[in-house]
C-alpha cells in the first residue's frame, strides 16, 4: 500500500498543497494505479489520463457539496483515491469489494451510479435545475470524454442545457482529438479574454454607446456583430458549443494542474452553461498504456514491468471466434457488412477491419443509430452484422423493434458479453437481452453452447432472410464434445434420462451436464437439452420431455423475468410435469468473478443438482 496516499486526508488536503506537492501527488497516484490494477485488472489507461484533471477538480470544487459526475465512470479510480478509498483498492472489482465504477452506496462523493456512456450532461443538467428550484447554491460538474460525446444523449443534453441556461460546467476530456497549436492558442486566448468581467462590461458599454448614434447606430452594431461571428467561425474550435449556448473555454492542457485550476476557477465564475475543453493523453505516465491505450483501456491482471497480461486462457475467446468467422464468411459474400458502436477491438472485429476496411463501420457510441443504420443497409440489399456488447444494445430497443423487426430485415445482432461479465458489475452484465428480444416478432434469437456452434449460427445468419440475434458470453469458448449440427428451432438432446430433463441455454449447457453427472451419483437419471434457439422455441421436444420426465428444469444466464424459463413454464402450465427454473433473480447483480456469482446465486452445476434432487425427493 502507498504510504504517501494513506497519510493524507483527501480531498481536504488538496486545498492546502502547493503546485509542487500536487505534481508529486500525480506521480504517486500513477504508481499506485499501475501497482493495484496490475493485480486486479480494470480500466487503467483512462484513469492514468485523468490524474491531473481529477486533482484539479477536487482542489477547485467542494465535493460532495459540489456535484462531480463522471460519464461512464471507468475513469473514476483517481476520484475514488482522492475521496478516501485508497486503502480499499486491494478489493477493487472483487466480490463484495470496491466497484470499478461510481456507486452511491459506496461513498457520498459518488453522486450517481454511472456505467453507460453519454449521460453525465443530462444528469448534471437535472441536478442543476433541481438546485435552482430549491434555491440552493452549489456547482454541478459533468466530466465527459470525447468518445462519449459522440452519443446522441450527450447532444440532446447540450441542446437542452443551452436553452435552460442554468449554471452547469461540462468538462470535455479529449484524449483523441488533434488540434493545431496556433489554433488552440488563439482559441484559448480569445475565450479567456471574453470571460473576464472587465471585457464583458466594456463590450456591453460599447454596444450601448453605438446604439445611440443617430441613423447608423443600429446598423453599425449589427455589422460589428456579423464580423465578430465570422471571426469566431474562422478561428474558434468550440463554435459548435457556443452556438448551443455554452461559453467555451479551451483547449486546455489536461496534464497541467496549475492551468487546469485556473481555468476551472474561471468556469466557476461564469453564469450559465460552460464547457471546458481539456486535452489529455490516455495511459499518461505508463509507457505500455500510452503505446497501447486500447489494450490497457480494460485489461486483466498483468506484469507491471513488461505490461504483458497474465496468460491463463486455454481456449479461443468467443469474441475472437466471432470476428474470425464473420471475416471468413465475408470472403464469400460481398453483401456482409460489419457495424460496431465504438467497440471494434473489444468485440474481435479488428480482424474484419484489417481484411475489409471498406466494409466495416463504426458509428461511435450510438447504438440506436447503429441499429437504424444497419436497417438501411439491409433494406438496400446488404447483410449487416451489428456487433455490440449485450448491455449496450439495451439502448437500441426501439430501433431494433421498429426499424429491423417491423420491416423484417436481415440484420443480425451479435451480442458479445451476454450473461454476467464479472468484475464490471451491474451496469455491464448482459442479463436482460433474452427477455426483451424474445418479445420481438420476426426475430430469431440464438445462443450457442460452444465456439463451434457459434460458427454454425453465424453461418446460418449470413443466409437467413430476416432479423436474427446471437448472444454469447465474455471469455473462453470451451468446447462441449458431441454437439449435433445446429438447426434453427430445434433443441438438441445431449443426454437421455428418465427423472428430470435439464433444458439449458447457451454456455450454461456445461453447467447442466455437470449437474447431470452429480445427479447420476445420487441415482437420479437426467436428460440434458441444449436449447440453442431461444425463439422460436422447440415446443415439440419440450412436450415429449414433459410426457416422459417427472421434472423439467431450465437454466439460463438471464433474469428469470421474461426469460426462457418463464416461456417454458408458461407452455407447461396445466400439465402434470413440474418445472424448476434457474436464472438471475429480479435484482441487479453485483460485481465479482462469474464463477463466484454462479455459486452465490445457485446456478453452478453443484447447486443445480442439489436443488433438483431436493425437488424430486419432495415429489416422492
Amino acid at each position: 500500500m502507498n504510504d504517501y496516499l494513506l497519510k493524507h486526508h483527501f480531498p481536504e488536503d488538496l486545498k492546502t498543497m502547493d503546485m509542487d506537492e500536487l505534481e508529486l501527488l500525480s506521480f504517486e497516484i500513477r504508481d499506485f494505479l499501475v501497482e493495484t490494477v496490475s493485480r486486479s485488472g480494470g480500466h487503467l489507461a483512462s484513469n492514468l489520463g485523468v490524474v491531473e484533471l481529477a486533482i484539479a477538480l477536487h482542489r477547485t470544487f467542494d465535493a460532495p457539496r459540489d456535484k462531480l459526475i463522471w460519464d461512464v465512470g471507468h475513469q473514476s479510480y483517481v476520484h475514488k483515491i482522492l475521496t478516501g478509498r485508497a486503502d480499499q483498492f486491494d478489493s477493487l472489482r472483487q466480490l463484495d469489494g470496491l466497484s470499478g465504477f461510481p456507486k452511491r452506496c459506496e461513498s457520498e462523493y459518488d453522486v450517481f451510479d454511472t456505467g453507460h456512456s453519454s449521460t453525465s450532461i443530462g444528469l448534471g443538467l437535472g441536478m442543476a435545475i433541481a438546485r435552482d428550484r430549491a434555491g440552493e447554491d452549489y456547482h454541478v460538474v459533468s466530466v465527459i470524454g470525447d468518445g462519449a460525446m459522440t452519443g446522441g444523449a450527450a447532444f440532446e443534453a447540450l441542446n437542452n442545457a443551452g436553452q435552460l441556461n442554468s449554471d452547469l460546467i461540462v468538462v470535455l476530456n479529449d484524449n483523441g482529438m488533434s488540434i493545431a497549436p496556433n489554433t488552440g492558442g488563439l482559441s484559448r486566448h480569445l475565450v479567456k479574454l471574453s470571460s473576464t468581467e472587465k471585457y464583458n462590461a466594456l463590450k456591453a458599454s460599447l454596444k450601448r454607446g453605438m446604439s445611440r448614434l443617430p441613423v447608423i447606430g443600429d446598423d453599425l452594431v449589427s455589422g460589428l456583430q456579423s464580423a465578430k461571428d465570422r471571426i469566431k467561425y474562422a478561428v474558434i474550435e468550440g463554435i459548435v458549443f457556443e452556438e448551443l449556448g455554452f461559453k467555451y473555454i479551451g483547449p486546455v492542457d489536461g496534464h497541467n494542474i496549475k492551468e487546469l485550476c485556473q481555468v476551472l476557477e474561471m468556469a466557476r465564475a461564469i453564469d450559465g452553461p460552460v464547457l471546458v475543453h481539456t486535452l489529455t493523453t490516455k495511459g499518461k505516465g505508463y509507457s505500455h498504456a500510452e503505446e497501447q491505450p486500447d489494450i490497457f483501456h480494460g485489461i486483466g491482471p498483468f506484469d507491471p514491468e513488461t505490461g504483458r497480461p497474465e496468460s491463463g486462457r486455454k481456449s479461443p475467446s468467443w469474441s475472437g471466434i466471432a470476428g474470425q468467422t464473420l471475416t471468413e464468411l465475408a470472403e464469400d459474400d460481398p453483401r456482409i457488412i460489419a457495424v460496431s458502436a465504438a467497440m471494434i477491438d473489444g468485440t474481435g472485429m479488428n480482424v474484419f477491419r484489417d481484411r475489409f476496411p471498406d466494409r466495416i463501420f463504426d458509428t461511435g457510441i450510438a447504438e440506436g443509430h447503429a441499429a437504424t443504420f444497419a436497417a438501411g443497409l439491409a433494406a438496400a440489399g446488404d447483410k449487416p452484422f451489428v456487433v455490440v456488447y449485450s448491455t449496450f444494445l439495451q439502448r437500441a430497443f426501439d430501433q431494433i423493434l421498429e426499424d429491423v423487426c417491423l420491416q423484417d430485415l436481415p440484420v443480425t445482432f451479435c451480442l458479445d458479453r451476454a450473461g454476467v461479465v464479472g468484475a464490471d458489475g451491474e451496469t455491464h452484465h448482459g442479463i436482460f437481452d433474452v427477455s426483451y428480444l424474445r418479445a420481438m416478432p420476426n426475430l430469431t434469437l440464438l445462443a450457442p453452447a460452444d465456439g463451434e456452434q457459434l460458427k454454425e449460427m453465424l453461418a446460418f445468419a449470413a443466409k437467413w432472410d430476416g432479423p436474427c440475434a446471437i448472444r454469447y458470453p465474455r471469455g473462453e469458448a470451451k468446447a462441449i464434445p458431441g454437439l449435433p449440427e445446429f438447426v434453427r428451432g430445434k433443441a438438441q438432446k445431449l443426454r437421455e434420462g428418465t427423472d428430470v430433463s435439464i433444458w439449458a441455454l447457451g454456455p450454461l449447457t456445461a453447467h447442466a451436464l455437470e449437474a447431470a453427472d452429480i445427479l447420476a451419483e445420487k441415482g437420479i437419471s437426467a436428460s440434458v437439452v441444449n436449447i440453442g434457439t431461444a425463439s422460436p422455441l422447440d415446443t415439440a421436444l419440450l412436450e415429449e420431455d414433459a410426457a416422459s420426465h417427472r421434472l423439467i428444469a431450465t437454466i439460463e444466464d438471464n433474469v428469470l423475468s421474461g426469460g426462457i424459463g418463464e416461456a417454458i413454464g408458461a407452455h407447461l402450465n396445466g400439465g402434470e410435469t413440474k418445472h424448476l427454473a434457474f436464472g438471475w433473480p429480479d435484482t441487479f447483480i453485483e460485481h465479482g468473478k462469474a464463477d463466484e456469482l454462479y455459486r452465490r446465486y445457485a446456478m453452478d452445476g453443484q447447486s443445480v443438482a442439489e436443488r433438483i434432487a431436493k425437488e424430486l425427493e419432495g415429489q416422492a
